[in-house]
């Protein structure tokens, strides 16, 4: 091989060399070495959570830039991330930056929210609003934190069931009341057995309610008779209910009675005539009053009848002119 063809190779070697470099170097940059670099925003966390220079910055899953660099800022107690967002992409003033877990092995991002569509956009500079979100140790704190308590739980739990050595567990005590009452869980057992036995066989009410159609069916009318009796109960409280609205309207002999002075006043003076008059009967005043209380008329009718009675026998007797003297005598 004569020196010319190894300059060759050499300077193909060489050349892909820069190209394999030029390629890895613009994969890694973004291809951003000859363009416009964009803009820069301010995003303040309580914590960067992991999240380092050249992290991507997404909006809607799409990379719309990445981050610049991060510092602490003492002042305000927080970490701070600098991003740098492509010149040709503007987002809303009302937009929330969080960072993102890429997954349980990826790196962190910052994820940017759409915002609204009518909200002035941020200018190069300000600073964007921030929310927390819980990330990877969070959540396993969290889980850890979980584990104890359910830890705790189901030891309790098997506390109470199989007992701690001092006192007894559920299963301890069940196994000592039916130890120690076996003698009347037979008895009970048999007695059930007896019950189930007469139902199934038809015997007593409730089997024959079991077993009996003709008693099912009388039931069933029953039923439907209560149910009538509670529709007419209905019916009639509503009729009632709306007689006191009648009532309370100051409609209907009643209403007027109830609402309307002048005749409230007109029943009152005729209650009040009413006693009175009965007061003079009671007291003997006036023609009805000495009737019902006083002998003598009682006396002087039944005078009077007696001698009628008498001048009627004695007028088979008699002639007419005679009988009608007679007559007039006995009554005067």
């Amino acid at each position: 091989m004569n020196n010319s063809q190894q300059t060759a190779r050499v300077g193909l070697f060489f050349v892909l060399g820069l190209a394999l470099t030029w390629v890895t170097f613009a994969t890694l940059s973004g291809g951003s070495i000859f363009k416009n670099q964009g803009y820069k925003l301010i995003a303040g966390f309580e914590s960067l959570k992991e999240l380092k220079k050249g992290d991507e910055v997404r909006m809607a899953g799409v990379t719309i830039g990445s981050v610049l660099e991060t510092h602490l800022d003492l002042t305000h107690r927080r970490g701070v991330a600098t991003l740098q967002i492509e010149p040709d992409i503007q987002i809303p003033g009302d937009s929330t930056a969080s960072i993102v877990m890429a997954g349980l092995i990826g790196t962190n991002y910052i994820g940017v929210e759409l915002g609204s569509a009518g909200a002035a956009p941020l200018t190069p500079g300000s600073e964007i609003r921030t929310k927390v979100t819980p990330d990877i140790n969070t959540i396993m704190t969290e889980i850890g934190n979980l584990g104890q308590k359910l830890d705790g739980a189901f030891s309790s739990f098997s506390t109470a069931i199989s007992g701690d050595g001092k006192s007894p567990g559920l299963f301890q005590k069940l196994d000592k009341v039916i130890t120690d009452n076996g003698e009347k869980v037979t008895a009970t057992m048999t007695n059930l057995q007896e019950i189930t036995t007469k139902l199934n066989s038809g015997e007593g009410t409730l089997g024959k309610l079991i077993n009996d159609p003709a008693l099912h069916e009388e039931l069933v009318a029953a039923v439907s008779e209560i149910k009538s009796t509670a529709a007419e109960a209905k019916t009639f409280v509503t009729d009632a209910q709306a007689v006191m609205t009648q009532v309370k309207s100051g409609k209907g002999t009643l209403g007027v009675l109830v609402y309307d002075e002048a005749s409230a006043n007109n029943l009152k003076a005729s209650v009040a005539n009413i006693r009175a008059v009965s007061d003079k009967l009671a007291k003997g005043e006036g023609t009805l009053g000495k009737l019902i209380n006083d002998d003598t008329l009682y006396n002087t009718a039944q005078s009077t009848l007696k001698k009628a009675d008498r001048a009627i026998d004695g007028l088979g007797d008699s002639g007419p002119i005679t009988a009608v003297g007679i007559v007039a005598n006995s009554l005067f």
